[in-house]
């Protein structure tokens, strides 16, 4: 089933088009890789997929429903989103900062639900974040308010989760076990994601699909072995690259020749 279908999509901030004539599709329960260079569109393209923003050409469906039909609330009940640098410097405790991804499954009710307040302390379990729950969210470093952030999209329970940069602010470690739970979330609950990164070698281990983003419009689409090769990143990103196996995951990888 498909839970994403872009067909044409274009918008524009004043006459400069950020995306033009963008069409694609994801599969449930795929992970699905947008990778490209600055001022590709990867960012526009995620406030397009949550309907942030509207597309002033073509459409975005969601599980067979035009996006422009759906209300913010209905869009929230199946697509989550943990955006580049979310806001999160209110004065809430961690707790109270993730409860609120319940709130498009009830809201009219002023309290949480013992149902809600264990789908909150799973999704801090899950992202590490547990033993911060009575911490307020402006005391946290930049790695763990992102941490925070992934663990409130998880509140919400999506079928389809999108994530702009989510290791951007993460030590080694946290980025390690981030990719961890999206994979397991992937398998064991079939949550469709869309990951916006700037690490090729990320994006390459993670995810089943790549889609390659080039001055607005789609490069290349498809899996990691067909997408990533030398002349396209070089193209790509105006550098050169050597894409080797890595003797590990015997996965591709990329490397960059700095000199």
């Amino acid at each position: 089933m498909k839970v994403i279908e872009v067909e044409g999509l274009g918008f524009s901030y004043g006459e400069v088009f950020v995306l033009k004539g963008v069409t694609f599709q994801v599969e449930e329960g795929e992970i699905l890789g947008v990778l490209g260079p600055n001022s590709a569109g990867k960012t526009t393209l995620i406030r397009l997929l949550s309907k942030v923003l509207t597309p002033q050409e073509g459409k975005v469906s969601v599980l067979d429903r035009d996006l422009r039909t759906l209300s913010r609330m209905e869009v929230a009940r199946v697509v989550a989103v943990v955006g580049q640098d979310t806001p999160l410097f209110f004065p809430f405790t961690v707790e109270q900062t993730v409860l609120m991804g319940r709130y498009p499954h009830s809201p009219g009710l002023f309290f949480e639900s013992e149902r809600d307040l264990a789908i909150a302390q799973e999704a801090m379990e899950a992202t590490g974040v547990l033993y911060l729950s009575r911490k307020y969210v402006d005391e946290l470093s930049g790695g763990e308010k992102q941490r925070v952030g992934i663990a409130r999209a998880l509140t919400q329970k999506p079928r389809i989760l999108l994530l702009d940069e989510p290791t951007a602010h993460l030590d080694l470690h946290h980025q390690i076990e981030v990719i961890r739970l999206l994979r397991r979330l992937n398998r064991e609950q079939g949550t469709t994601v869309v990951i916006v990164s700037h690490d090729l070698n990320l994006a390459v281990d993670c995810c089943h699909s790549l889609l390659l983003l080039n001055k607005g419009m789609v490069q290349k689409i498809g899996p990691p072995e067909e997408v990533i090769n030398e002349e396209t990143i070089e193209e790509l990103y105006g550098c050169k690259v050597w894409v080797k196996r890595n003797p590990f995951t015997v996965k591709l990888h990329v490397l960059v020749n700095s000199e």
